[in-house]
């Protein structure tokens, strides 16, 4: 008998679109019943765009200074001096997968608006809807930057859990900070992966440096043109991944937060409590004057999780 060829899923094309999960707000059983089906939920429009906008200026005005935006075009167009990028080696770019160097990451890190956003109503009430529980936020919040480097890297597919670990039921909200066109490179998601589990992985370049092992799953690969104020969510065991910047001498932006339930028994691994970088709060709250996004999560009555380093790997295998 003649076998059937193993699919490779992360060489699948990316063929439908998300559909956006707004109008399921208003009924919470059926936005459930989605986000279990489908691993996934997009929001049009969720966030103003003003809010977008005016973080993205910031963060614009963080390369300004570094000298490494094309003053010939507005600064909210987000346009590289790609020759300036390019005297940065991919190495330094790449510091922690987020697109810049560890100096420019400092700054953005240090932005109050930055992480601001992650506590927006907007969103704190979509995850109300979703958990059913008061959420929360993870402080531990991520911005990518990726500059049109020469040897830039797309950012394999993958899974959140594998890097946070706690609970399964944590979700990932993918902001753009800015409108990001699928020539942009903005993010794909394999609708329904989830209930796939914890998969196989193996070492690839870009963020994260692991790859998914899809081979054999018959799931839809799925994105859309982002605009400014849009929201992906997603749970931590649904494959996503990015895709490659076509336009010259753009700059691609976009924000990580992490949510979850705030119910009993809750699960969180430490590290999720600590900044994305080797900083200390108190070095990134100076300046702040919003006690309310400060040390939220002390007393806050967790759980605890040790980091397991082998999950990674103890599922490897080959198509």
């Amino acid at each position: 008998m003649k076998q059937r060829p193993v699919k490779d899923n992360n060489l699948s094309p990316i063929a439908g679109a998300f559909q956006d999960s707004s109008p399921l707000l208003a009924d919470p059983e059926s936005l459930r019943n989605r986000a279990e089906k489908d691993g996934m939920l997009f929001f049009k429009g969720l966030i103003p765009r003003e809010t977008v906008l005016k973080l993205r200026l910031e963060v614009m005005e963080i390369l300004e200074s570094r000298g490494l935006t094309d003053s010939r075009y507005p600064l909210i167009d987000g346009i590289a001096d790609v020759e300036a990028v390019n005297r940065h080696s991919d190495e330094e770019l790449r510091w922690n997968g987020v697109g810049v160097t560890m100096d420019i990451y400092r700054a953005i890190q240090g932005l109050e608006s930055f992480h601001a956003m992650a506590h927006h109503e907007k969103l704190l009430s979509m995850y109300r809807t979703l958990f059913g529980y008061e959420p929360f936020p993870h402080p531990r919040n991520i911005a990518r930057v990726m500059l049109p480097h020469r040897e830039a890297k797309v950012t394999p597919s993958h899974q959140d859990f594998l890097h946070i670990q706690g609970e399964t039921e944590t979700w990932t909200a993918w902001i753009p900070l800015g409108d990001v066109s699928r020539q942009l490179g903005g993010l794909a998601v394999l609708k329904g992966s989830h209930k796939a589990g914890l998969l196989g992985v193996t070492e690839a370049p870009g963020a994260g440096g692991l790859e998914t092992i899809l081979c054999g799953l018959d799931y839809e690969w799925q994105t859309i043109d982002y605009e400014a104020g849009d929201v992906l969510t997603f749970n931590s065991l649904t494959v996503h991944k990015s895709m490659p910047n076509q336009v010259s001498g753009q700059i691609r932006m976009s924000c990580d937060f992490r949510y979850q339930a705030l119910k009993p028994g809750a699960v969180i691994e430490p590290r999720s409590l600590l900044p994305h970088g080797p900083y200390t709060w108190d070095e990134l709250y100076e300046g702040w004057t919003r006690e309310d996004l400060k040390h939220y999560w002390k007393n806050v009555g967790f759980h605890y999780s040790e980091f397991d380093e082998s999950i990674r790997w103890q599922k490897e295998k080959i198509c």
